[in-house]
């Protein structure tokens, strides 16, 4: 393409955009029971239509139209020139004073970068199909996906999952928290000449909450501050003035602190004991009574979403910064100011749940125990996801115990949750330590099976290890059995019990424990150590 062409096509497509977007919206408001509808934009067109000196030709076809701009969202997407961030951040303003929201098309590319983001604060973002697709398989997609969600959290971002094809994919976002998606997964497209049908393939609500997939093969335990006693206080705003901030202090003793907010998103921090010390100063009322208060308010508050986790709370109390112990926090929910904490309740809240995490796992391996397994186990059920559920359990490991004593016996457990970690997925796949020599795996790897046999043939060569050398080399060693009589046993080895859940056959974690028990007992008399049951059917098959 000539120089001359690119100028000419760099002009004609705004105009095009024009078009085609008056058309949409036109077909759009002939819909019965439309709701909202979302319009991709270059950034070029975004600002010509969203110019301030005739309100912008958008805002004017809206009103032709009858539709009322709070059901728009722009998604800005492709291509354009480099506009500066001002020009853009105009045009952001008067759609957001029309009601309309704004959206970001394929993070990580173009106008979608993490700079556009922090200086237009979107309301979505929109992740390209290129970090979504194989998402279960690549390790590498997930963690930018994940790094992804933390960015949103903290600036209180819905994000739209393109590219959703599988079903593993799919139980990945699910698990992370994106509640919008895209993809032949979650709906094909509509037939563009039947438009009046509602549109299925549309960014589809997600309806998250199970947790699908595990994080670090452990139990993601609920959120922190679910249950947290939130301090309902007044927000102020940046035309607050320091006369009416003091006013609220002293009509309300109680308070530790006040939250500044614009567009319900918290900006700043005003402590109670510094501004009173401050307000009281001699000729401050009269200087700066009337004045904005944020000149006295802290603009870098530690803001802490209602979802955080653990780790996100402990890492607050071990930051450098220890204000926040005295000032409190704010809390938020998907961005939004939702109240206060001061900094006993976060200790509090750390502490509470940190007890609660170590009640629930085993000492020895630091494994989650029952309960944790048990959750998860049935949020598959409830999400509806197929997965396999294993018992594994080490055979003469109590001879083994008596014989070498209870040191000895520790070591082998541990070498057992270290292979077993080591052979599983830690995004897909869970691992669980019951108590004793029991063991949970709940695997959604597809290759479950050939896991569970490397598990095996890497325990009993590493599990004779343990022996001294004479019985290593006799293969085994005397000791008594359950009934007191002495004799020989074999090296200790691993069985494993599978259950293969299909959606729809269990409806809870007992019914899945049992079956994988019973598997488990028929396991211990198969040569390869593996015995699958079928569930729905009640067949066992010993894998030889």
């Amino acid at each position: 393409m000539s120089p001359l062409d690119a100028e000419a096509t760099e002009q004609t497509l705004p105009h095009v955009e024009r078009r085609s977007t008056e058309i949409v919206l036109a077909r759009w408001a002939e819909l019965p029971d439309a709701r909202r509808i979302l319009v991709n934009m270059s950034a070029d067109a975004f600002v010509d239509a969203m110019r301030k000196d005739s309100q912008g030709w958008l805002m004017q076809a809206l009103a032709a139209l009858d539709i009322a701009a709070d059901r728009l969202l722009i998604e800005i997407t492709g291509p354009g020139r480099p506009w500066d961030g001002a020009v853009l951040n105009d045009a952001v303003k008067v759609l957001r004073a029309a009601g309309g929201r704004l959206s970001l098309g394929d993070e990580g590319a173009g106008h979608a970068s993490f700079r556009s983001w922090c200086e237009l604060e979107p309301d979505y973002v929109r992740i390209g199909r290129q970090w979504i697709t194989d998402v279960a398989i690549d390790p590498r997609k997930r963690t930018i996906v994940r790094g992804i969600c933390e960015v949103a959290a903290e600036f209180g971002t819905q994000l739209i999952a393109e590219g959703i094809d599988a079903n593993a994919d799919l139980q990945v976002v699910l698990s992370l928290g994106i509640p919008y998606g895209q993809g032949k997964h979650v709906a094909r497209k509509a037939d563009s000449r039947n438009i009046a049908s509602p549109p299925a393939g549309r960014a589809r609500d997600l309806e998250a909450g199970a947790d699908l997939v595990p994080v670090d093969s452990g139990w993601r335990r609920p959120a922190a501050l679910q249950n947290f006693a939130v301090i309902q206080a007044p927000a102020l705003t940046w035309r607050t003035t320091n006369d009416e901030v003091a006013a609220m202090f002293q009509g309300r003793p109680q308070l530790h602190a006040l939250a500044v907010v614009e567009d319900a998103r918290p900006v700043a921090l005003i402590p109670r004991q510094q501004f009173m010390d401050q307000y009281a100063r001699l000729y401050f009322r009269e200087v700066h009574g009337r004045k904005a208060c944020l000149d006295s308010a802290n603009p870098a508050p530690c803001v802490i979403e209602r979802d955080a986790s653990i780790e996100a709370l402990a890492s607050v109390l071990t930051s450098s910064d220890q204000r926040y112990l005295s000032e409190g926090f704010i809390v938020t929910e998907k961005g939004r100011y939702a109240g206060l904490g001061t900094g006993d309740q976060l200790v509090r809240v750390v502490t509470e749940t940190r007890l609660e995490a170590a009640r629930h796992a085993n000492p020895l391996t630091f494994l989650p125990g029952n309960i944790p397994v048990s959750l998860h186990i049935d949020r598959l059920l409830a999400g509806g996801v197929a997965f396999v559920a294993c018992h594994a359990d080490l055979d003469n490991f109590k001879p083994f115990n008596d014989r070498y004593g209870f040191a000895r016996g520790d070591e082998m457990i541990r070498l057992t949750a270290r292979l077993i970690l080591s052979h599983c997925d830690s995004h897909r796949d869970f691992v669980g330590h019951l108590g004793g020599d029991d063991f949970v795996i709940v695997f959604q790897s597809v290759d479950w099976q050939v896991r569970c046999e490397a598990i095996i043939q890497i325990f009993q060569k590493e599990a004779c290890a343990l022996l001294d050398e004479d019985a290593r080399i006799a293969g085994g060693f005397d000791a008594e059995d359950r009934h007191g009589v002495r004799r020989f046993f074999p090296c200790t080895t691993i069985s494993m019990g599978a259950v293969v859940a299909a959606p729809g056959v269990y409806q809870r974690a007992e019914e899945v424990a049992m079956d994988a028990a019973t598997a488990k007992h028929d396991a211990k008399l198969s040569p390869s150590g593996i015995a699958v049951c079928f569930a729905g059917t009640g067949d066992v098959a010993r894998v030889r």
